[in-house]
């Protein structure tokens, strides 16, 4: 099973997992992200985002189903995809292996998003680089703030403003093995 937690940049998808792996300790951690930033060093990355590159979304699936079966445990992925083609071919080479998805969506308004990302600190050695991420994650507020209108039918849309411990325990319920 692997529950995937979406949402924009700054909406919590991370401190989300981080509490829900606390209650699910059995579970592994699966950062989508970090296949993206391998490939970023080999290949060249059409528009600098690591999911216009079709190898990406395949070896995404490939690994998230190749963690459950070698494993047999949950597999919780924090990661934003908001375009509903990149969402399909991913969750939907899962659903054809028969690795269950539960898929979450944390919807958070633009201003908190906004005021999250100008607060966050990612790279605290690199204040270049920290800028650097915290400018990709405003520039594309509006897009993940738009995407919750076309989200696949089986995505729990949750209210990314409630309490961390809270938002763990929806997807906990929705999603206990």
């Amino acid at each position: 099973m692997i529950i995937w937690i979406n949402g924009a940049f700054g909406s919590g998808k991370t401190t989300l997992v981080t509490e829900v792996h606390r209650r699910l300790p059995e579970a592994l951690v699966f950062d989508p992200e970090n296949v993206g930033f391998l490939l970023r060093e080999i290949v060249e990355v059409p528009g600098g985002d690591f999911q216009n590159i079709p190898l990406w979304r395949r070896q995404v699936a490939s690994l998230a189903q190749g963690l459950v079966e070698e494993y047999g445990r949950p597999v919780l992925a924090p990661m934003t995809v908001v375009r509903r083609q990149y969402a399909d071919e991913i969750f939907g080479a899962l659903e054809k292996a028969g690795v269950p998805v539960h898929h979450f969506f944390l919807n958070v308004s633009a201003p908190v998003l906004e005021q999250r990302l100008h607060d966050r600190v990612l790279l605290p050695d690199d204040p270049e680089r920290d800028e650097a991420a915290r400018r990709w994650g405003k520039a594309r507020i509006a897009e993940c703030v738009a995407a919750v209108g076309s989200l696949r039918e089986d995505t729990v849309v949750l209210d990314g403003e409630l309490p961390t411990a809270e938002l763990a325990g929806l997807v906990l319920e929705r999603a206990r093995p």
